[in-house]
């Protein structure tokens, strides 16, 4: 999600008081065109986003797309590293003013664009993708949005709570790295003589992030943390880093380059990040704990191959992926607050009709902003600096001697209307509201130990209201309503953010006070942990009558959470699923804005597939039919 960096600077024989021979930067760090660009990077920038924004669109077509990020860290690291070895070469010092000039030419433009307009959007579409924007901006335009959304508990693969801004961590992850690695790189370049020491060095700190990254990752807690600190996600931009070092010393680089080079250990490479995009997702301990390492590494094995030229390097450099990785860093802007928005606007449900129409066209908006990002307001900036650009968009105006005011106009407006956007910003979305005055009637009242009677036989009979009792998370808590409405009398003890764990000591604590038939609800938070259900199920015993609601996410772990559900429940005689999945494909209006807490007509579809699911539970069981009323939504 970078800037489409370029070795512009102007190739010269690098002074004597460089560190590295004369000889050494001619022959390494020239690119194979005049034009400043390597060949073949682009490519790979095109490659991760696109697998960054199918990961988005829909987290099952490719279950490891986010790793794209990790191969524009490793991008970034080479580049940006390249570039300072070659001006340390050519002047014996690194002018960091302008450097960090020149990244905020590259970046600030389409970012300074991006957030009052994404702002404006979810204004005017969904304000509930406005709760917590204000934390998000300030983020954004500190570069410090990955600290930021640490301190909040944000997590970037929850499906239940998407944040507008939220693609931007790993933006502010680079910056850091723009901040920090010049200096350190400065030290390694006078203080250090030897390259090999130098690389050794850099690896040292990858490894040490990427032992961090595994050490401090703990599942029950989730992955935000090391995911999104700088500290424990710098392992990429390492590699990145020394394979510069490497790359610019000619005398060590050879055998490794050329291996690289060879079609076995590109096409390896490429399996590799290939498979770990289709395999790992964000529920496998193993991303975290040396995925992500691994894939950058096999990131850092195909620029080798991209920059040493051949069959890799010219596929790379082919014009459609040269025009999308130019415009990458706009893509990965713009593509979550458009996929965001859209989501809002269309409701779409993965596996409905129509689902397909929305990806398409949230994909012809992102590269339709990009571009109009890219030649308007990135490249002006880039070739001419702030006050060229400006000049040059004043003169587009109409009437050219006002045009420096319109624009001061027209950004003042933009900014007054996203500043009251953001003064209006909701505290809560409407699915939290919904779920904070359901939780009040979602507490179970125990029942005196001298009253509860343990059921001795099994009764397969449809329960009524009174016989049945329902644990559940947050998805449950949005259809208190309706579950009492259904069955007058059911005990609902159902509570947010729990996991398959939490219902299994929700049980536990509950005793012998349970009734004869059960409702559980789980999985929306942390996935379904096949041992826990088992554990569940066992401690409920067979003589009751058991219900588990299957999970609805726009996520990769949906489809092996309700297969694990099924597979489960058909090793017990008194347990069904409630395709709760199946339901809400059928119907957008099922589901609230966040496109996974039920709406108020999906509450009561909700309650009305437990009921049905305990009805068929009941004619498979006793063979005797069940005859349901249809009951009006009040």
């Amino acid at each position: 999600m970078t800037d489409p960096h370029r070795l512009d600077a102007p190739a010269a024989p690098p002074l004597a008081a460089s560190p590295l021979a004369a000889s050494t930067l001619a022959a390494s760090t020239q690119p194979s065109s005049g034009s400043g660009r390597i060949p073949g990077l682009d490519g790979l920038r095109a490659l991760a986003v696109v697998a960054v924004v199918v990961f988005h669109l829909n987290p099952a077509w490719l279950p490891g797309g986010f790793l794209g990020v990790d191969i524009f860290f490793v991008v970034s690291g080479f580049l940006i590293t390249t570039l300072l070895v070659r001006e340390h070469a050519r002047t014996g010092r690194l002018d960091l003013p302008a450097f960090w000039a020149r990244r905020a030419r590259r970046l600030l433009p389409a970012l300074l664009v991006v957030i009052p307009f994404s702002v404006l959007l979810a204004w005017v579409s969904e304000r509930d993708l406005l709760v917590g924007i204000g934390p998000q901006v300030l983020g954004a335009l500190t570069f410090s949005f990955n600290w930021v959304q640490i301190a909040a508990g944000s997590n970037y693969f929850a499906a239940t709570s998407p944040q507008l801004l939220t693609n931007l961590w790993s933006l502010a992850v680079e910056e850091q790295f723009y901040l920090a690695w010049p200096l350190i790189t400065l030290g390694l370049l006078t203080a250090i003589r030897s390259a090999r020491s130098r690389i050794g060095i850099v690896l040292i700190l990858a490894a040490g992030s990427g032992f961090l990254m595994a050490a401090r990752f703990d599942p029950e807690v989730g992955a935000t943390r090391v995911y999104y600190g700088t500290d424990t996600h710098v392992f990429g931009l390492m590699i990145g880093a020394a394979l510069a070092l490497w790359w610019t010393t000619p005398e060590i680089r050879g055998p490794a380059f050329w291996i690289a080079r060879r079609r076995p250990a590109t096409a390896l490479a490429l399996g590799v990040l290939a498979g770990l995009m289709w395999w790992l997702d964000e529920s496998r301990p193993l991303t975290f704990r040396g995925g992500l390492v691994l894939a950058s590494v096999a990131s850092a094995v195909l620029i080798a191959s991209a920059i040493t030229g051949g069959t890799l390097a010219r596929a790379l450099d082919l014009p459609a992926l040269r025009w999308i990785g130019e415009r990458s860093y706009g893509i990965y802007l713009w593509h979550w607050p458009v996929i965001l928005v859209v989501n809002a606007d269309y409701g779409p449900v993965p596996g409905s009709a129509g689902f397909g129409w929305t990806r398409l066209w949230c994909v012809v908006v992102i590269l339709a902003l990009a571009d109009l990002c890219y030649r308007l307001v990135e490249l002006p900036v880039r070739r001419r600096g702030w006050r060229g650009a400006v000049d040059l968009w004043a003169r587009q105006l109409p009437g050219r001697a006002d045009g420096r005011r319109v624009l001061l106009i027209g950004a003042t407006t933009v900014l007054l209307l996203a500043g009251a956007a953001l003064a209006s910003a909701p505290g809560m979305t409407s699915a939290q509201q919904q779920i904070v005055l359901n939780e009040k009637a979602a507490i179970r009242s125990p029942v005196p130990d001298s009253a509860v009677s343990e059921p001795r036989a099994a009764d397969f009979s449809m329960p009524m209201g009174e016989e049945i009792d329902a644990y559940g998370d947050s998805m449950m808590v949005g259809s208190v309503p309706a579950l009492k409405y259904y069955f007058p009398g059911i005990r609902i003890d159902a509570k947010s953010n729990r996991r398959w764990s939490s219902g299994y000591r929700a049980v536990l604590a509950s005793g012998t006070d349970i009734r004869r038939a059960v409702v559980l609800s789980f999985g929306t938070n942390a996935g379904v942990t096949e041992a826990d259900v088992r554990a569940t199920l066992d401690r409920l015993g067979s003589h009751r009558m058991i219900v588990l609601v299957n999970v609805h996410l726009n996520s990769t772990r949906a489809s092996s959470d309700n297969a694990a559900l099924k597979r489960v429940a058909a090793d017990y005689r008194n347990v069904v699923v409630a395709d709760w999945s199946a339901r809400v494909r059928t119907e957008r209006t099922l589901l609230q804005s966040d496109g996974i807490h039920p709406s108020m007509t999906g509450q009561h579809a909700y309650a009305a597939v437990v009921r049905q699911t305990f009805a068929d539970l009941s004619v498979a069981r006793t063979g005797i039919e069940v005859r349901l009323p249809v009951l009006p939504i009040p």
